[in-house]
């Protein structure tokens, strides 16, 4: 008896166009008793035979070359390849003596019409193959533009069946959610954001703590802010599944990651770091801790710059908050020009405006492929204005769905009335990071002189009290806008008027 291997194959993928190992195993045991060779060797794979490539068939192929058997069984051609190449491989071992048998192909392998017939057949399996990616890319394409995401829940959202909308994961969610906040702070690198959640308690699917590469993941995965990609063609789609950051938030962490921010955690943190500079050299004072105080110095050669310590530095940022901070009869004031402004009609403009800028970028993305046809842009710099002009779409359209969300509450707006009467005092009892924040946006300019603590403010806010306190009550709902950007636009100070403990 003709000593040979027996290779059996299905498909890792389950596209159900296959016949189980155990059948097979039958049919070429069958087929070996009546021809009268025998299976000296199995080799049984779970692979695509779409790629070459397959670790069991490689194996079989070079112990084949050796000498290992005679012969090959194979239950069917479309079970041996269905990419040229592996074909290739299978028709060299027939030209080179060993004979390849089909158990269900009634062909002759070495005659001139069986190896005809059997190329013919092949070619049939591998186009097959090809029209199923097609169509599995079409069917994926058109999932997404959907607003459903075809693939595993990302960590952070839970599986809830084929053609469903992801849905949050209640214990993993508010930790991702966490993660950003963290690194929209700029506080953090990667390394000691990974730290952090790790001591949080995020884990991956397995239970296990996230490891330094899954953070990175996350923090690049547009699925948090509601959008999704074909990660083939690189566009952007809208999905159905509730986001965790906004689009905007999502941006500025792409901004961080590319060093356009570049504040990380330091090993010591003090308060003022980076914000002071020397009147003498404008270098930034350095900070550090000697004998229970910390000093901020100059370490510029030759500079006549004093030391200061940071005490001195507080007390005149509490001077200069105490002369800032609004009177009870300014106050007054601002809660009559915001409660002109802050009215359905004024909101309507403001949707118009949005809906405009939402109509220019849209016929801008439109206009992109006339661009390509005609050679202005090539296919790279296409694929990349239009993942802008998408990412661009889907900020917009954020922006008009929060729009009836903008009107803040009588509580909010109460609070940030009591915020501008009192920000020496805010200050005072503020969290570190909070201080940071009101320092940053209250003053354009802070320097030490070697001798005096010179703090000027920012231009905005002077303009805003100016318009304010203005006679003619110049006061408008810009005037009210830059009020709260000055705390808003700062990452330390996004959360402020929801944070309780420090008003």
């Amino acid at each position: 008896m003709k000593p040979c291997y027996g290779y059996i194959r299905v498909s890792s993928q389950k596209q159900g166009d296959g016949v189980s190992l155990e059948a097979q195993k039958d049919a070429i045991t069958e087929f070996a008793s009546r021809e009268n060779l025998a299976i000296i060797k199995w080799f049984e794979e779970k692979e695509t035979a779409a790629k070459a490539g397959r670790t069991v068939f490689s194996q079989m192929m070079k112990e084949l070359k050796r000498g290992g058997a005679a012969g090959l069984i194979i239950h069917r051609i479309d079970r041996s390849a269905r990419n040229f190449r592996d074909w290739g491989a299978i028709g060299e071992l027939s030209d080179a003596g060993i004979d390849v048998h089909f158990a269900t192909e009634s062909l002759d392998f070495r005659s001139r019409g069986g190896r005809l017939v059997a190329d013919i057949q092949m070619a049939v399996a591998a186009d097959y193959c090809r029209n199923l990616s097609i169509e599995a890319r079409k069917g994926i394409n058109g999932r997404l533009k959907q607003g459903f995401y075809p693939f595993y829940a990302p960590i952070g959202y839970l599986n809830q069946g084929g053609g469903q909308v992801k849905s949050l994961d209640p214990v993993r969610a508010p930790l991702i959610k966490q993660l950003f906040e963290l690194y929209l702070t700029g506080e953090h690198s990667i390394r000691s954001l990974h730290q952090e959640m790790v001591a949080r308690g995020l884990t991956n699917r397995g239970g296990k703590s996230i490891s330094r590469r899954t953070v990175e993941n996350i923090l690049q995965n547009r699925f948090y802010c509601g959008l999704t990609q074909n990660g083939r063609t690189g566009e952007i789609f809208q999905g159905k599944h509730e986001p965790l950051i906004s689009v905007a938030d999502f941006e500025h962490v792409e901004a961080i990651k590319q060093g356009r921010y570049t504040k990380k955690k330091t090993k010591h943190d003090h308060l003022l770091r980076k914000l002071f500079a020397c009147a003498s050299c404008s270098t930034v004072l350095t900070p550090e801790r000697q004998k229970g105080h910390v000093y901020y110095r100059c370490h510029t050669a030759g500079c006549v710059g004093k030391t200061v310590r940071e005490d001195q530095l507080e007390m005149a940022i509490v001077g200069q908050l105490t002369q800032l901070q609004f009177a009870e009869k300014d106050i007054e004031k601002l809660r009559r020009q915001y409660e002109t402004w802050n009215v359905p009609e004024k909101l309507q403009d403001e949707r118009k405006h949005l809906e405009l800028q939402l109509a220019d970028v849209t016929d801008r993305q439109a206009r992109l492929t006339d661009f390509l046809l005609d050679g202005t842009l090539d296919r790279d710099a296409f694929t990349a204005k239009k993942r802008a002009l998408q990412v661009d779409i889907a900020r917009l359209e954020e922006e008009l769905r929060n729009l009836d969300n903008k009107a803040l509450s009588t509580a909010d707006v109460e609070k940030f009335f009591e915020l501008m009467k009192s920000l020496a005092g805010l200050y005072i009892t503020a969290k570190p990071p909070i201080k940071r924040g009101i320092v940053e946006n209250c003053f354009s300019n802070r320097t030490w002189t070697g001798k005096n603590v010179e703090l000027k403010p920012s231009d905005r806010l002077v303009r805003a009290k100016t318009d304010v306190l203005a006679p003619c009550g110049g006061g408008t709902r810009d005037t009210f806008r830059t009020f709260i950007q000055l705390f808003d636009s700062c990452d330390n100070c996004k959360t402020l008027a929801g944070q309780e403990n420090v008003w």
